[in-house]
């Protein structure tokens, strides 16, 4: 398992030093990007990317929940993005998308919304270095995992096996110590964790506690 914190819920006003506290625990670094178009919200765009990437090794994991993310792809990408994840319902070539990503020196990866089959995209699976399942509705950190969605996560990996692909499958919302065990048997690789990790009183324990989860799984 890979813990990929997501910044939408650190503290805002000390960003750095919220990102410093588990760089060493995590793998990743989860980074939510928002129109207010595509989802109900926005939250920040490149400039603080760019701000943060100086001060942290961890591989960003960005995360375009933005219509038509083509147009902004290579200014992420100059930010400091090492992968990007765009959503297959935000924009009308995700193919040509993901290949201009891979272009560009970054991973690709695709993601899909609660409402989305797993099977739209299995056509784009041999573009994608990552492919990110939403267990909520995208826009809003904090809410509560949709269990149904973690079915997708066993057809992605069916067919990635019938395709001879091995691509990591993060899951991103409501994920945390008390539900890791059923997203991991799931087969769930990325896990996303937001409030459970940066909404912690002591983001190194919530870490540490899900490490121990996964121990104690054999996973």
């Amino acid at each position: 398992m890979k813990i990929s914190p997501s910044l939408l819920a650190a503290d805002f006003a000390n960003l750095q030093s919220s990102v410093a506290k588990v760089e060493h625990a995590v793998d990743m670094l989860h980074l939510d990007v928002m129109d207010g178009c595509f989802v109900p919200n926005i939250s920040f765009g490149p400039a603080v990317i760019k701000a943060l990437r100086p001060h942290s090794k961890l591989f960003f994991d960005v995360h375009l929940m933005i219509e038509r993310p083509e147009r902004y792809i290579e200014e992420f990408r100059k930010a400091g993005a090492n992968g990007i994840t765009i959503h297959v319902e935000s924009t009308e070539n995700p193919a040509e998308v993901l290949k201009a990503i891979r272009a560009l020196g970054a991973k690709p990866a695709i993601s899909i919304s609660p409402d989305t089959k797993a099977e739209v995209i299995f056509p784009l699976l041999p573009l994608c270095d990552m492919v990110l399942v939403m267990t909520v509705y995208p826009g809003f950190g904090g809410q509560k995992l949709i269990p149904a969605c973690l079915d997708k996560v066993k057809e992605l990996k069916a067919e990635m096996a019938r395709q001879g692909l091995n691509i990591p499958v993060e899951a991103d919302g409501g994920i945390g110590a008390a539900n890791l065990e059923s997203v991991l048997a799931s087969g769930v690789d990325v896990v996303v964790a937001g409030s459970a990790v940066f909404g912690a009183t002591d983001p190194m324990a919530a870490v540490d506690a899900m490490r121990e989860i996964e121990s104690s799984l054999g996973t």
